[in-house]
């Protein structure tokens, strides 16, 4: 199948093409990683309120592993029917409404009396979340070529540290706040303020995003048409290389393959983030308050400069490949180095290594991303994302009870074990990485490879 004869994606001798990224970026990507910075705070902030539930309202160490990760349960179930829902009725409506029912839901974690009511508010907040990262995914491979997608992807996950970095002494700060001068537990003012956040967001989202290029009126008609050519020629090159329709998406090998190394990564990133605050006051001697907060947000900040920088260079397939690999040998070094330095009292050094492995899989996750949308297009696009994330976030599910029962068989004053178990897959994520150079090049990958030549040949043409 011949591509259409349009300027090749990536390249930057198309004036109208050059200019419509940088608006698109600047127009859609602040709201985009507000809503991430929402969402991720509302889901990781538990683990601020862990001992505090305990206390107040007798919430037991089973119930707050289960309620940590049965919200992904929901997550999943909900996934790809809010994927093909967005499809339906464009991104701009079905992210707010995903930020505001889950907005109302978070708040309502301030009325929290029992076990039950906890792992029920869990699952439900799982519910109304989901659809909104793999949503925001797909909508951005529509929007963006796949020569600056990993740089998009990477813009958005900076939405992770920041929301950690000032997530972190937020949390920490509004815990002591309402303890102090409120007549209210710490942990129901954090839940209502934050959750009145996603709220607002939401409504952000109604006035700020727009559903494609044709549709925006900041875009110039030669930006429109210079990006609307580009997408096209790349879309062609996706429908030709891709499954179609959404059960051929779902019985994709491509797309279990894929889920399988984000599944690995998910089991890192929050078998780490539940539990980021507990190990930094473990390590520091402290109890969870504003001081490990600021703690707690120094890996995030060194996370947010190693995504952005990773991910504005990742624009080649070998470059995707060989970092891919790296980073994720990273990940699992570094968790393994914070569980040893747990066990033999190094706090400094147990720091580092827990910014080491958030600076890592904050790096690799965008550079994930950028494989499955290089062959998923249409409803298989949405079908094929939603699976990657909704089965791949059961990591999220399976890490902090996979570490809190490693620690019951092996008892250990640091919990060394079950750190280790969460950093073991990140290998085998690494390993799978690589092995897709073995893979045949998908056609979008064929024209990212080679649009620097494109661009060469047309100005010798000129």
């Amino acid at each position: 199948m011949s591509l259409p004869n349009v300027p090749a994606l990536g390249s930057t001798h198309d004036p109208g093409l050059k200019s419509a990224i940088g608006k698109a970026t600047k127009h859609l990507m602040p709201m985009l990683v507000i809503l991430y910075f929402v969402a991720f705070l509302d889901r990781t902030n538990v683990g601020f309120a862990e001992e505090a539930l305990s206390v107040d309202r007798g919430i037991s160490d089973a119930a707050f592993a289960l309620g940590a990760g049965i919200f992904f349960i929901g997550y999943a179930i909900f996934e790809i029917p809010s994927n093909l829902l967005l499809k339906r009725f464009g991104a701009r409506f079905w992210l707010a409404r995903i930020a505001i029912t889950w907005g109302i839901v978070a708040a309502l974690f301030a009325f929290t009396t029992n076990d039950t009511m906890f792992i029920v508010l869990r699952f439900i907040l799982g519910v109304t979340e989901a659809g909104l990262f793999p949503g925001v995914i797909m909508y951005l491979s529509e929007w963006f070529p796949n020569k600056v997608r990993v740089r998009m992807f990477a813009i958005f996950y900076l939405a992770q540290p920041f929301s950690q970095m000032i997530g972190a002494p937020l949390s920490g700060g509004l815990l002591s706040f309402g303890d102090q001068a409120t007549p209210f537990h710490g942990w129901q003012v954090m839940f209502a303020g934050e959750g009145i956040l996603a709220v607002l967001a939401g409504i952000a989202a109604l006035v700020f995003l727009t559903n494609s290029p044709q549709q925006a009126k900041w875009l110039e008609p030669g930006e429109k048409d210079s990006l609307t050519a580009a997408m096209a020629r790349e879309d062609t090159a996706r429908s030709a290389d891709g499954p179609q329709g959404i059960w051929k998406a779902m019985a994709s090998g491509r797309v279990w393959y894929f889920t399988i190394i984000y599944f690995c990564l998910q089991v890192a990133v929050y078998g780490t983030t539940f539990y980021l605050p507990q190990q930094v006051a473990s390590l520091l001697g402290q109890d969870v308050g504003w001081q490990v907060g600021l703690v707690s947000a120094i890996p995030w900040l060194v996370g947010l400069i190693a995504c952005y920088l990773v991910g504005s260079k990742a624009d080649s397939v070998g470059r995707r490949r060989r970092w891919g690999t790296m980073f994720y040998v990273f990940t699992g070094l570094s968790i393994l180095g914070s569980a040893w330095a747990g066990a033999n009292g190094q706090p400094i050094l147990g720091i580092v290594f827990i910014t080491l492995a958030v600076a890592s899989f904050l790096s690799v996750g965008p550079i994930t991303w950028a494989y499955p949308t290089a062959f998923l297009t249409g409803a298989a696009a949405a079908a094929g994302i939603g699976l990657i994330n909704s089965l791949g976030n059961l990591g999220g599910f399976v890490a902090p009870i996979m570490r809190t029962a490693i620690n019951e068989v092996v008892p250990t004053d640091s919990g060394a074990f079950g750190i280790v178990s969460l950093g073991v897959l990140a290998f085998v994520a690494a390993v799978m990485i690589f092995c897709t150079k073995f893979f045949r090049q998908s056609r979008a990958d064929d024209l990212l490879d080679t649009s620097h030549v494109a661009t060469t040949e047309q100005r010798v043409k000129r």
